[in-house]
């Protein structure tokens, strides 16, 4: 056994390397980390609980909310559990725009992402060259929905705006710009030395851990775990799309180790791709309705009929998001469960962080590109039993929770 003596370090909840709060508490010896114990809790919006209130075209707009960057993906998984649930049939149509504004919402969402992991190892050239590129993607989706984010794309049974004339040109420009740029892009973000020091080896998260661990997204594929609800469970337009596939490292001859540089590679090769799906769903867009009842009272008044459950699952830029949805003959859900990427991915934090060195803690923390405030929950335990509590009670131990946070920090 060993006498060496070790410390606690707590970092969090709030800290200039983190955009949401959570805390974590380490045992370190020296510069190393042995241990790694994750608190959250500090970020609770209510969500699933303010949906059954709304109805259930009203919910799509709330539940863009729920990640700015992700603001299709749920909304995404939203409507196709309501839609499995209630057997509405979305037009060809509709699908393939579905599809191409979920993939430029990767495009944002990755670009976004090496922006952040680039500030965090100090390489601030690659953090604004990748932040002036997202300028573009972000201008399409304007062009698109009118909005750079919060699209309000989706509703029950298809889409509420088409991609035809101008919008459709814009889609086109922004395909090939990227198409220009992806080996420019591709050789800074893996080529460069000073970025492969301080990402090689850090943070691994191995191909068993990530399978026990149930990890989603770029961060089971960067450990070697071909898993992509787009291939996998495929909807929309992703079924027609022959060569679709789950991305590993694998793809540049790299046997995947599961560091934070492989987790570099998949989501540069994931830009090329959305690239590729979006150019494919522009050339071969099938005509017809984008909608299948355009009219919000009549769908609302459709779905009141229905007595069912309903799953829907989305490939978003973090990996698998769920909803599960009840309905029960009314105008509003009696049942909404939301289960985003982060959720899934946050406990592979334990293995990534044992053995690093803390001035990588920034850096690994990031490498799952996390959404705090998309994985909060609540919930309380009594004993072996459950107890429930009212709406105004979780208010009232919300506020009296965070004014203890206040006197503390």
């Amino acid at each position: 056994m060993s006498n060496k003596e070790t410390y606690k370090l707590q970092i969090g909840p709030t800290h200039p390397a983190f955009k949401e709060p959570v805390r974590f508490e380490f045992e370190v010896d020296g510069e190393h980390v042995l241990h790694a114990d994750i608190d959250m809790g500090y970020t609770h919006r209510g969500i699933e609980h303010v949906s059954k209130e709304r109805n259930f075209i009203q919910i799509i707009y709330l539940l863009e909310r729920i990640c700015g960057i992700c603001s299709t993906s749920h909304p995404m998984a939203y409507c196709l559990a309501v839609e499995n649930a209630a057997e509405i049939e979305v037009p060809a149509r509709a699908k393939y725009i579905r599809t191409i504004v979920g993939e430029l919402e990767r495009l944002h969402s990755h670009l976004l992402w090496a922006g952040v992991a680039a500030h965090e190892v100090g390489f601030d050239t690659l953090f604004y060259t990748t932040w002036d590129i997202r300028e573009k993607v972000m201008d399409c989706l304007e062009v698109i929905s009118g909005n750079r984010v919060n699209y309000a794309m989706l509703t029950i049974g298809g889409v509420r705006r088409d991609i035809i004339g101008e919008v459709a040109e814009a889609v086109n420009k922004t395909v090939e710009y990227y198409s220009d740029l992806y080996s420019q892009l591709e050789d800074i973000m893996l080529n460069d030395m000073s970025l492969r020091l301080r990402t090689e080896n850090v943070g691994i998260l191995t191909y068993d851990e990530a399978l026990k661990l149930c990890a989603v997204g770029p961060t089971a594929r960067a450990s070697g775990l071909a898993k992509d609800v787009r291939a996998d469970y495929a909807v929309n337009a992703y079924p027609d799309i022959p060569w679709l596939k789950a991305i590993t490292p694998n793809d540049v001859g790299k046997k995947p180790v599961g560091d934070i540089y492989d987790r570099i590679v998949v989501r540069v090769l994931e830009i090329k791709q959305s690239v590729d799906i979006i150019r494919f769903c522009m050339e071969n867009m099938p005509g017809g309705e984008i909608v299948a009842e355009p009219k919000a009272v009549k769908v609302i008044n459709q779905l009141k009929k229905v007595k069912a459950h309903g799953i829907g699952r989305y490939e978003g830029p973090r990996g698998e998001v769920s909803h599960y949805d009840i309905l029960d003959n009314n105008e509003c859900p009696v049942g909404v469960k939301v289960k985003a990427p982060t959720y899934s991915n946050i406990i592979s934090w334990v293995p990534m962080f044992r053995g690093a060195e803390i001035a990588d803690i920034p850096i690994i923390m990031s490498s799952i590109d996390p959404c705090i405030a998309c994985s909060d929950r609540a919930s309380f335990v009594e004993g072996e039993g459950k107890k429930t509590v009212s709406f105004g009670e979780l208010r009232k131990l919300s506020m009296e929770k965070m004014n203890k946070i206040r006197r503390g920090l």
